[in-house]
């Protein structure tokens, strides 16, 4: 049979799943033989069994009228009695925290009678009728549906009224006074009277609870902490104590390490007379923790060897709550507390110099997320206002600079030593220059998968996308959010970890973890405790780590922050700027011997990227991959040459020659979906010496290296292999000019030759592609689309928000690997690739290389390597290194 019903003394710390966090840890103080107000636990399991079904389950009732009674023996009262009433608190307590998300009732029991026994025992009639009033507040807006801010509202004129500063300012009459008041509110409001029966209180309270797990706030808590909707809530019901009998008596709310730096000591908040939810609400000014040791001397050494005895215990930074009785301690609350990311990494230093925990425990309790947040320099929140606009938090960071509104415009400022943020509707490749140039970048569309979005993610520049209240117009050279105009050359400030933008320079602070992963410097504190913790992850990984880089700059940088050689070097990008004239020549060319003329002029170009690549890489690995993108991505916007050539026709002109034959090219390669059309390896193979152009530079590029005492090891990626034959034509190709450079050179070279697994297909038929390849790379931005059927580019700002609202999505495929589906086909590729080649080096180089969650499948996979952009490589060793620790050494950091 189903047990729904736990007490306080029948429970532990190891049963969260069942009794929630609150209640699991209740259980465990009462083990441990703190002073814990006596109570049981409703469970998880109850509340999805109400939440499925829409009532009560069978037995509940029965279970909590049994453990009530069991409750009302031991406290020597009943709950409501009229002469001496036993009073209840009933709170949520969900297996991962998420304070102020869902419901709590305090003072349960009490009713027009019992709150005059209440006063008598008490010998405080004002502390009676003030416990009254919270439990009708309460009560009328939690259970009942009454607007929370009516019952605000008529406290704040009373107090008006009365003159009164703060609630202490009202008497025993006023608070009565306001009881009433708040009665025929709920009457009012919800047609219902407020029950008197302890009983219907009790129960009616429990269910609220429950109902709250589905409550908007507590739906958008979960989908940003990524907690599942199917847990539940359980509900802890538990001896009132009362903080707000008078001077000698309080609440408050500890920390045995100071959450925000981790330093060890006590930290807190103390409010006397005051119950609990007053020190959260901020109705009166609270004192630091270290006054009660004024106030109440006892207590306060109690408080302290009850904290070190939860440290000791629970071998965390702990975050308690408690409540001070006419000078009798009580701890209602305890849970391994949240933290910063600077002090998570200074706690699990400390307690593993301290063993109080493992070196492995440390590191489980550290994460690459927090080690972002760490990298990246971040404003001064106190001395920025209002935000002008938001948008997604594309790439964190924080940075100052003039908007400018074409890449051009930046580099040119840039060049003078101005510091600038481009703002556009969108980025395309063309303004790569700009981003480059750029200190941010500001979109008005696109995702966090947008094109601005990656390539400032793989540079480490600081991104804000899809910011739909800013209208962009880059004729006029200035962007509007309402009334506010922005001309070109006016300061702003982006956030890119909030996605916030401000007008003006905001302060900003500097990430001295940064400085440490650039420089190797280390210095005590927070440096310190990052070094260590890398330290570690390097020595118990398996996956290696390589960067995503396209220059010798992003791979040198790549090489100091710890990358293991190059995942992905993109050649397209060595296209752009001055060079996109060469590809326009060969793409216009009409005959072989033009094609062949601008790929011969293409060539020293390229080798000369490669020759920088490799020498920064020295020694370690740097997979190249051959052209992808689609040839007309070099060519203008056809939308803007057809309206060049119609308007010179239109006013009698003759069309420049060059824009018609542009527009006829662009035409002619037109496609309705040029992702899913002539790119890849497809490119390779019907246009005749793009590939052997690029092989060719790779394989001299070795050459001058090897001649200049380096050790290159460069290996050729072919993209978007659907086939093995065409892996196969197009490695006869590269073997070809690769034997060919070894011949006229006299330096043997032997380039690994190997495939993206990028589409379905591909995974599925690994095992054949594994004959012809001699490593896989996922691809896993594409597999993802082509998985989901998704464009990127569209789909996010489309339809995302919509997904993750109703629960499709957990968090963006785009974001963190999809495993059910796109992890199915990695499992796929990985064991029939093996199997076929037992060898088979395999990574990963899309985006999801340097996403924390993704890193623990690939590790899980069996991947050999993960790849991501330089300003990843730490968070993915950090994180390569926490997939590698034993289940028992990991943590869940919510």
């Amino acid at each position: 049979m189903v047990r729904y019903v736990y007490d306080f003394s029948e429970g532990g710390r190891d049963m969260a799943d069942l009794l929630g966090g609150k209640g699991a840890n209740l259980a465990e103080m009462t083990r441990l033989g703190l002073p814990v107000p006596p109570g049981f636990t409703v469970t998880t399991e109850a509340c999805r069994a109400f939440l499925a079904t829409g009532s009560e389950p069978a037995d509940l009732d029965r279970e909590i009228t049994e453990h009530l009674s069991a409750l009302e023996r031991t406290a020597g009262r009943r709950l409501g009695l009229p002469d001496d009433p036993l009073l209840l608190s009933v709170r949520s307590g969900a297996r991962f925290s998420m304070p102020g998300m869902m419901e709590t009732i305090l003072d349960v029991g009490l009713n027009d009678a019992s709150v005059l026994g209440l006063a008598k025992v008490s010998g405080n009639e004002r502390f009676a009728w003030d416990s009254y009033r919270r439990l009708v507040q309460m009560f009328g807006s939690t259970v009942m549906g009454v607007d929370g801010s009516l019952f605000e509202n008529a406290m704040s004129e009373l107090k008006r009224i009365r003159g009164a500063a703060n609630d202490l300012g009202l008497n025993a009459a006023d608070l009565a006074g306001l009881v009433e008041t708040y009665k025929d509110l709920i009457h009012r409001e919800s047609g219902e009277y407020f029950p008197q029966s302890p009983d219907v209180q009790l129960r009616r309270a429990v269910l609220a609870v429950f109902e709250s797990w589905k409550g908007e706030r507590a739906r958008l808590y979960r989908r940003r902490e990524h907690i599942s909707d199917d847990l539940g809530t359980a509900v802890t019901v538990q001896t009132m104590v009362f903080g707000n009998l008078g001077p000698d008596s309080g609440s408050g709310v500890a920390f045995t390490r100071d959450p925000a730096t981790g330093r060890p000591g006590l930290y807190g908040d103390y409010l006397a007379d005051a119950q609990g939810e007053d020190v959260v609400a901020g109705i009166r000014n609270t004192v630091p923790l270290t006054a009660l040791e004024e106030l109440d001397p006892d207590s306060y050494a109690q408080l302290r060897s009850h904290l070190r005895a939860l440290e000791n215990h629970y071998r965390d930074l702990c975050d308690i709550e408690f409540t001070i009785e006419r000078g009798r301690l009580w701890m209602l609350q305890t849970r391994v507390g949240k933290r910063t990311a600077e002090a998570a990494f200074a706690i699990a230093a400390e307690l593993a110099d301290e063993d109080l925990i493992t070196p492995d425990e440390g590191l489980a309790r550290v994460s690459g997320d927090g080690l972002a947040r760490l990298m990246f320099p971040r404003f001064d929140t106190s001395a920025v206002g209002e935000a002008l606009a938001y948008g997604l938090p594309a790439s964190p960071g924080a940075a100052v600079g003039a908007a400018v509104f074409d890449s051009a415009e930046a580099v040119r400022r840039a060049a003078t030593g101005q510091k600038v943020v481009l703002v556009r509707q969108e980025t395309t490749p063309d303004d790569l220059p700009g981003m480059i140039a750029a200190q941010a970048v500001l979109t008005s569309r696109g995702g966090k998968t947008s094109h601005a979005a990656v390539v400032a993610r793989g540079m480490g520049t600081v991104c804000v996308c899809g910011a739909e209240a800013i209208g962009v117009d880059t004729a006029a050279r200035r962007f509007t959010v309402g009334d506010t105009v922005v001309e070109e050359g006016t300061v702003v400030s982006v956030d890119g970890s909030e996605g916030a933008v401000y007008l003006g320079a905001a302060p900003l602070v500097d990430s001295a973890v940064m400085r440490y992963f650039e420089t190797g410097e280390r210095s005590a504190g927070l440096v310190e405790a990052v070094a260590g913790a890398m330290e570690k992850a390097d020595s118990v990984r398996r996956l290696e780590v390589r960067a995503n880089a396209d220059t010798p700059e992003d791979a040198a940088r790549a090489r100091r922050f710890g990358a293991q050689g190059v995942g992905l070097c993109r050649t397209e990008h060595m296209f752009l700027g001055e060079r996109r004239k060469l590809v326009e020549a060969m793409i216009l060319a009409r005959d072989e011997t033009k094609r062949e003329d601008t790929l011969s002029a293409l060539l020293p170009l390229q080798r000369q990227d490669f020759i920088g690549i490799l020498e920064a890489m020295d020694g370690l690995p740097v997979t190249i991959r051959l052209i992808d993108p689609p040839l007309h991505e070099f060519l203008p916007d056809r939308t803007d040459l057809a309206v060049r050539v119609a308007t010179a026709k239109a006013q009698g002109a003759v069309p420049d020659p060059h824009d018609t034959e542009l527009l006829d090219a662009v035409s002619r390669m037109h496609e309705e979906n040029p992702m899913l059309g002539l790119r890849g390896v497809r490119l390779g193979l019907v246009v005749p010496g793009l590939v052997a152009m690029q092989v060719r530079a790779i394989a001299e590029a070795v050459v001058e290296r090897t001649r200049a005492g380096g050790s290159p090891v460069a290996e050729i990626m072919v993209p978007l292999v659907g086939a093995v034959e065409e892996l196969r034509i197009e490695r006869e190709e590269v073997e070809r000019v690769l034997a060919e450079v070894s011949e006229a050179s006299g330096v043997p070279v032997h380039c690994p030759v190997g495939t993206m697994i990028e589409l379905p297909r591909a995974a599925l038929t690994a095992g054949r592609i594994a004959e012809e390849a001699e490593f896989f790379s996922f691809g896993t931005n594409d597999l993802t689309q082509t998985t989901w059927g998704f464009s990127r580019d569209d789909v996010e700002a489309a339809f995302f928000s919509a997904y993750l609202d109703k629960g499709i999505f957990a968090t963006s495929p785009f974001e963190t690997l999809d495993r059910m589906g796109v992890g199915r086909l990695v499992h796929i590729a990985v064991a029939e690739g093996r199997a076929a080649r037992p060898d088979l080096k395999i990574g990963v180089c899309g985006e999801h290389g340097g996403d924390p969650d993704s890193v623990h499948f690939f590790h899980a996979a069996g991947l050999d390597y993960v790849s991501c952009s330089p300003f990843r490589v730490p968070v993915a060793r950090l994180e390569a290194g926490r997939a590698a620790l034993p289940e028992t050494g990991t943590s869940d950091s919510r």
